[in-house]
């Protein structure tokens, strides 16, 4: 296609990740981006395999053209797929499994509690698993996780951040998710437990396999006074996924 675009359609400019920067190519050449505003990926107005142009806004004659149009999947002209095809499934596949290992890492937590309970009743009056401390938690949390995940990292450490080096409780590896542990004491309610976390996730989010950091907070002496807004505030932040469970 030409720069003349009077009863014809424009050309639209998409990213390869599928974001569409104008349907109006040539009728409006301001809107035209090199690389994506969202994304930073490279930015197309041709098929990558035949070079026809992706069809973009209709203009019709007195400037009048028709809105919304819709990012193809495939080439109309030869029928392959775009790149931002692949590129959405991907995408999608790669969400649902960060679904999945959450739902499970969700499932330990809120069963937390009742394995603790269930613990407390042994055999033959034998000793009772006590859940005295942090390493206490960390420790049954750590043999529940190996039912689910393979490569776990324990005491991963993280690069310095603020120069502070810390190191995370748990990595999921192959997952790329960062747990934290933590267990509520007369020393660590609310406020000492908020500003606690807020220092870990500030650290753990500079690590290179770290996409999502998930806070377990056992607390079965009741300290904190508002669980669901704690775990809402501490779960705000804009550039990485930050999930946070206390349970009692």
């Amino acid at each position: 296609m030409n720069g003349n675009k009077t009863n014809a359609y424009d050309v639209m400019q998409i990213c390869l990740n599928g974001h569409c920067m104008t349907e109006h190519y040539y009728s409006k050449p301001y809107s035209r981006k090199e690389y994506c505003s969202k994304c930073a990926k490279k930015t197309i107005i041709q098929c990558p395999h035949c070079k026809n142009e992706i069809k973009g806004n209709y203009i019709v004659p007195e400037s009048i053209s028709i809105p919304s149009v819709v990012v193809p999947v495939i080439c109309e002209y030869c029928g392959h797929p775009f790149p931002w095809n692949k590129e959405k499934k991907e995408i999608f596949n790669e969400r649902k499994q960060n679904v999945d290992n959450i739902s499970l890492i969700n499932k330990i937590c809120e069963r937390f509690p009742l394995v603790v309970k269930q613990l407390q009743k042994r055999h033959e009056n034998r000793p009772n698993f006590k859940i005295d401390d942090e390493y206490d938690v960390q420790d049954l949390f750590h043999s529940l996780l190996i039912l689910f995940f393979n490569d776990i990292r324990v005491e991963e450490p993280i690069p310095s951040y603020a120069g502070s080096s810390k190191r995370a409780d748990f990595l999921l590896k192959d997952e790329q998710i960062i747990i934290e542990i933590k267990k509520t004491r007369a020393n660590l309610k609310n406020k000492q437990l908020g500003d606690q976390l807020i220092i870990d996730i500030a650290n753990y989010k500079n690590h290179p396999d770290c996409k999502i950091i998930y806070c377990f907070v056992y607390a079965p002496d009741k300290y904190i006074t508002n669980p669901q807004g704690l775990e809402k505030d501490l779960s705000k932040d804009e550039n990485i996924e930050v999930i946070v469970k206390i349970v009692s």
